[in-house]
């Protein structure tokens, strides 16, 4: 079943200026970790460089909702000359800035999120002191997509990993190993990838990056019955866990972007997986094209079934996203910033036409 679920609640317009717009404190936090909280600030400034007629920008801003491992403190943005708007949709815990500039006016939109994060990990030995998700948030994260489909091939293929399994963590387990070891990265890949999993499957090449690999995790775990859900994101600073794959090399993290997943599993609430990170590790960790019984590969493969490094920015759930205003198709999700002139929808990948730059930097030293 397709479902459109793009119900933005629209805020006030400005012209020429920039405000804060505060987050809900509506969520009993988990704290399944000592970690220190850790504050950071994530600049993101767009520029057209040939514009034609009236220009509209977007940008997806940090995450609208408190979880575990992040609290976004305020969002801010700059549009001059330009009509700026911040829109939401509470359902995905989304919020982007949307900008129109008229033609004559140079269409530049700067956004800057300051957000806190902590690592998080889950205490498997602890079960039934997670808060509950709602229902309807749970029947959200079961349902089919355009690129996340539950039927055909998917089923199948969800039965036949799982069908061993006694338990809804053992169902989701067995998904995140079988990922591990059947998929690979694409370095060919544009970008974090589409996340048309009907394709991987019926294609029988398994390969691409995180909005594939990880978009494959939640869609055989929704097939599977097990609500999920991918989180959208950025890398805004190197690992502290000896990872130089699984962090930003420096304070520009432009082409950071990264997907992670959560599956829900009763009594432990929302678990963080990235079956993606264990296939970079693979690849890209120094030296390279590690095989998958290496020491490194296999402690990332432990870690990465129920705890994320927060050296990352979450910026929302949403997917098939219908831009406010826009006259082109949903994007697949909104990770990137987006961009169109009269002459239709810019490429967020070709900087020749659509400059982008994402700076990061921890503004209170992380406590050790």
């Amino acid at each position: 079943m397709l479902i459109h679920r793009r119900s933005f609640l629209q805020g006030a317009g400005v012209l020429a200026t920039s405000f804060a717009v505060p987050t809900t404190r509506n969520f009993a936090a988990q704290d399944p970790t000592s970690s220190p909280w850790r504050t950071f600030e994530v600049t993101t400034r767009v520029e057209v460089l040939q514009p034609a007629g009236v220009t509209r920008l977007w940008i997806p801003a940090a995450l609208r909702r408190d979880t575990p491992f992040q609290r976004t403190l305020a969002t801010t943005f700059h549009g001059p000359g330009g009509s700026v708007r911040s829109f939401q949709n509470k359902t995905e815990a989304l919020e982007l800035i949307a900008a129109e500039f008229p033609a004559g006016v140079a269409p530049v939109l700067t956004v800057t999120n300051r957000v806190r994060t902590r690592n998080w990990a889950m205490n498997w030995a602890a079960p039934n002191r997670a808060p509950q998700a709602s229902a309807s948030e749970l029947q959200d994260c079961l349902q089919s997509t355009r690129l996340l489909p539950t039927d055909g091939i998917v089923k199948q293929r969800a039965t036949e990993i799982t069908q061993k399994a006694r338990t809804d963590l053992d169902k989701a387990r067995a998904i995140y190993e079988w990922i591990v070891e059947n998929t690979y990265r694409n370095p060919k890949t544009r970008g974090c990838g589409v996340g048309n999993i009907r394709f991987l499957l019926e294609s029988g090449d398994l390969g691409g990056k995180c909005a594939d690999l990880n978009a494959l995790y939640v869609g055989l775990a929704r097939a599977a019955g097990l609500p999920a859900r991918d989180v959208y994101g950025l890398r805004v600073a190197a690992s502290q866990r000896g990872y130089q794959s699984l962090g930003a090399s420096s304070e520009n993290v432009t082409k950071a972007q990264h997907c992670r997943a959560e599956v829900y599993l009763s009594g432990y609430g929302w678990v963080p997986v990235d079956p993606a990170d264990v296939r970079k590790v693979m690849l890209e960790e120094p030296p390279g094209h590690r095989p998958l019984e290496d020491d490194k590969v296999q402690q990332a493969r432990t870690r990465l079934f129920g705890s994320w490094e927060m050296n990352w920015m979450a910026y929302n759930y949403a997917q098939d996203v219908r831009l406010p205003g826009s006259s082109g198709s949903p994007v697949p999700f909104l990770m990137y910033p987006q961009a169109e002139t009269a002459k239709g929808r810019l490429d967020s990948l070709d900087p020749e036409h659509f400059r982008y730059q994402i700076t990061a930097q921890e503004v209170t030293p992380a406590k050790r």
